[in-house]
């Protein structure tokens, strides 16, 4: 069993969340495009087909440096930030949902408020976070049949 944690702090959180969503029955995604100009950490389909973005936050320049974040509530049902332990959490706002994660795992300390998307957004971006999944595991069974790009 390969168990290397991946370089940078906040993958190691990512990868600390989406065994927490795994375990909850979600399809975890990491790293996915919304939009031209956006990447989110992780975005997840629960079993009832909500959309929850998760952000990975290692410390407070990480927080500071990120002017996106809030075009990706455009995408999602429910929003998260996911932080480790000595993350000072009364810099996020309150009206978000609060994952407490490390390389290993992951627990809600908050739920996120949810906020509906609207069915035609629904049906893009799960057919975009399809997408972007089957593609990933067919490069990853056959890195020579897709082309740069892909």
């Amino acid at each position: 069993m390969d168990d290397r944690l991946p370089p940078m702090p906040g993958q190691r959180l990512a990868r600390g969340v989406v065994r927490m969503l795994a375990t909850l029955g979600h399809a975890p995604l990491c790293e996915f495009v919304p939009a031209p100009g956006l990447r989110v950490d992780v975005i997840s389909v629960t079993p009832q087909g909500e959309i929850w973005i998760v952000e990975c936050k290692s410390c407070r320049a990480d927080f500071n440096a990120d002017r996106k974040w809030q075009g990706y509530l455009e995408f999602c049902d429910r929003f998260f930030w996911a932080i480790g332990a000595d993350f000072p959490a009364e810099l996020l706002p309150e009206d978000s949902g609060l994952i407490l994660a490390d390389p290993y795992g992951a627990e809600v300390a908050r739920m996120a408020p949810p906020d509906r998307l609207a069915a035609a957004r629904r049906s893009r971006v799960l057919r975009d976070v399809a997408r972007t999944a089957a593609c990933r595991l067919a490069r990853l069974n056959d890195p020579q049949g897709f082309a740069e790009g892909d």
